[in-house]
C-alpha cells in the first residue's frame, strides 16, 4: 500500500493558461470551419446547436467546474473535453482538437472568452 499525505501545508498554485494572446476574429473563423456551431449555441457565432453545452454560458460553467480561470477552463475544454462534462450532456466532443496548433487554440480561446 502506498503512503498518503495527512495534510496539505501551504497552497497549490492556480493553474493558468500558457497560451499567448489570441485573435478573436481568427477564432470566429476557426469556430465556423471546425463545425463547432453544429453542436454548440453561441450568439457571437450565430450558432444554435444543441448537442453540446450553450457556450453563451461559459463563464457560469467555468465557475461551476472550479478548474481555474475562464481562459484555462476553455482551453482545457477544447484540448481535453472529458476533463469536465456539463451536467445534462454526454462526453461526445471530439478529442482531436487537442492537436490544434497553439496559435489556433489561442484564437479559439480568445473568441470564446470575448466580452459580449
Amino acid at each position: 500500500m502506498a503512503p498518503t499525505a495527512k495534510e496539505v501545508v501551504g497552497t497549490v498554485p492556480e493553474q493558468t493558461t500558457t497560451l499567448p494572446k489570441g485573435d478573436a476574429t481568427a477564432g470566429k473563423k476557426l469556430f465556423a470551419s471546425n463545425g463547432c456551431g453544429g453542436c454548440h449555441t453561441y450568439a457571437p457565432a450565430g450558432s444554435n446547436g444543441k448537442v453540446g453545452p450553450d457556450l453563451d454560458n461559459l463563464a457560469d460553467d467555468a465557475q461551476k467546474a472550479n478548474q481555474g480561470s475562464l481562459d484555462q477552463f476553455v482551453e482545457t475544454s477544447i484540448v481535453n473535453p472529458s476533463a469536465y462534462v456539463e451536467s445534462g450532456y454526454q462526453d461526445v466532443m471530439p478529442k482531436s482538437y487537442g492537436n490544434l496548433p497553439q496559435k489556433q487554440l489561442s484564437d479559439l480561446v480568445a473568441f470564446l472568452t470575448q466580452k459580449q
